[in-house]
C-alpha cells in the first residue's frame, strides 16, 4: 500500500514539475495587432511633382519561433498592411484621384534578449503588393487608369516588444514596403517607391 501511495505521488509530482516547465518555457507563437500611418511618398513625373498622401495602416503579424538562444531568437513571419484610402496630389488633374493598399510579405525576425521585458528586434520580407487605384481622376473625370495592379514588394524594418504580462505585450515598431508603384496615369512614373509606415499595437503570445 505505502508502495502504491509513493509511485502515485512519485507520478503527481513529476506531472506537476512538467506542467510548471512547460509554462516557463517561452511561447513559441506571436500574433501582433498594430494600428499605423504610413508617410507620404513624393514621387516625379514628366508633368512635375507627384505626391502620395499619409494614410491609416492596419496591420496584422504572425510570427513562429524557429531557433531559440539566450541572447537571440529566430522567427519566421507572415506580416499583412491594409490601407484603405492615401489621396494623391499632383499638378496634373489627370493623375488617379486616391489608391488603397495591400501588402503581403512573409519574412523573417531577429529577436534580440527574448527573455527580457524589453525586447528589439529586426525583419525583413518580400512578396505581394495590390493597389486598388480610384474610378475617377483629380480632374472628376473617368479614370483610365486599371481598377487593380499587382506588384512586388520588400520589407524591412525593427521595432522593440515590451512584455506586460507573460502572455501579452506591447510593440512598437517601423517598416519601410519598398514596392512598385502604383496606376498614378501618369507618365513618366515608374519604378519603386518607398511605403514607410510606424505603429504600435498588442501581441499575443501562446505555445
Amino acid at each position: 500500500m505505502k508502495c502504491r501511495l509513493l509511485l502515485a505521488a512519485a507520478a503527481f509530482s513529476f506531472r506537476i514539475a512538467a506542467y510548471a516547465q512547460n509554462e516557463d518555457s517561452a511561447p513559441r507563437h506571436e500574433v501582433g495587432l498594430t494600428l499605423g500611418r504610413l508617410f507620404s511618398a513624393d514621387r516625379t513625373s514628366q508633368a512635375g511633382k507627384l505626391t502620395l498622401e499619409s494614410g491609416t495602416a492596419l496591420q496584422a503579424n504572425y510570427g513562429l519561433k524557429l531557433v531559440e538562444g539566450r541572447l537571440a531568437a529566430l522567427y519566421g513571419e507572415v506580416h499583412f498592411l491594409a490601407n484603405p484610402q492615401r489621396l494623391v496630389n499632383a499638378a496634373d488633374r489627370t493623375a488617379t484621384r486616391d489608391v488603397a493598399t495591400i501588402f503581403l510579405t512573409p519574412g523573417v525576425r531577429v529577436k534580440f534578449r527574448p527573455h527580457s521585458a524589453v525586447s528589439p528586434y529586426l525583419a525583413a520580407g518580400g512578396g505581394y503588393a495590390a493597389y486598388e487605384q480610384s474610378l475617377n481622376r483629380l480632374d472628376g473625370q473617368s479614370n483610365p487608369a486599371p481598377r487593380t495592379t499587382q506588384r512586388g514588394v520588400f520589407d524591412f524594418g525593427g521595432g522593440v516588444d515590451f512584455t506586460l504580462w507573460k502572455w501579452i505585450g506591447f510593440r512598437a515598431e517601423v517598416r519601410d514596403f519598398y514596392a512598385g508603384s502604383p496606376g498614378y496615369n501618369l507618365p513618366g512614373v515608374g519604378g519603386g517607391q518607398h511605403n514607410v509606415v510606424a505603429g504600435g499595437g498588442f501581441v499575443l503570445r501562446c505555445h
